[in-house]
């Protein structure tokens, strides 16, 4: 179970597309002057090294963030999101790339907190050393945020963005997610909720948005991005997705905007395509 290292994968698509979202719903949270904390139950080591062995491997990012910095034709709803990736990367060259946390931290005002979960030791480390000089805005906590995450809900402000984002390599993930999310909504059911996931073959991958819509009362929205048709084989990862629970009324007329152009730019074959579908009251 702590296997697992995001650096292998960061900056690749289903980074493009959980970031750009994730940036969207901070900035709507941000139009109010209610203050709120971010909690992400998964953070990772924070922010990632392109050019060590772990981002080089595989060097997913290539075929993710590195496609879209170059562009002219960027919809301006991306903007926002790719801003921080280059502020992050002031020559000019991609070196850094931020995870989720580090999406988050630019954008939080004065008075919003962090609340970060990692339980891998290494990158628990790394994750309090990219936030060793943020105070009291930001805590860290090295434990599992499946379960660390009901201390915390509802939240002080009463205002709480939440990102669920586990690797899912163990495969009772899928079914933690559902959950957990059926108890931070018991917990907290005014919070905005955003869970990521993995499109693969297998079963649980299909069936966890489907069970996610399934829960009773809930305005939601899944939007999921594929960049090339699955494998013969049926291994690998051929996109992502992503269910929101009390999604911003304005995020999917940003998604039809936005969408087309990353399967344009991040699509690998003819079965690169977007899907999003949306219940909103």
């Amino acid at each position: 179970m702590l296997s697992y290292r995001h650096a292998f994968h960061a900056g690749n698509h289903a980074d493009v597309l959980k970031h750009f979202v994730l940036v969207q719903l901070l900035e709507y949270f941000n139009q109010k002057d209610k203050p709120y904390w971010y909690i992400d139950t998964h953070a990772g080591a924070g922010c990632y090294s392109l050019d060590e062995t772990f981002a080089r491997k595989n060097a997913e990012y290539e075929q993710g963030i590195a496609r879209l910095l170059g562009r002219k034709d960027v919809p301006k709803e991306l903007k926002s999101y790719l801003k921080l990736v280059r502020d992050l990367n002031p020559s000019g060259r991609l070196h850094l790339y931020p995870g989720s946390p580090c999406c988050a931290a630019p954008l939080l005002r004065a008075d919003d907190k962090l609340r970060l979960f990692e339980l891998h030791p290494a990158d628990n480390r790394l994750l309090n050393k990219t936030f060793a000089d943020a105070g009291n805005k930001a805590m860290i906590l090295e434990q599992d945020g499946f379960t660390g995450i009901n201390a915390f809900l509802p939240p002080l402000p009463r205002r709480a963005l939440v990102l669920i984002d586990p690797p899912y390599e163990v495969k009772t993930d899928y079914r933690t997610v559902v959950a957990t999310m059926k108890e931070c909504l018991r917990r907290f059911p005014t919070g905005t909720y955003m869970v990521w996931y993995p499109k693969l073959h297998s079963m649980q991958s299909r069936e966890l948005p489907e069970k996610l819509k399934r829960m009773p009362d809930i305005n939601w929205l899944h939007v999921s991005l594929d960049v090339h048709k699955p494998s013969e084989d049926g291994f690998g990862m051929h996109g992502s997705g992503l269910f929101i629970v009390n999604p911003p009324w304005t995020l999917p007329a940003t998604l039809k905007k936005a969408m087309p152009f990353l399967v344009e730019v991040l699509g690998l074959d003819a079965g690169a395509k977007f899907e999003l579908e949306f219940k909103i009251d």
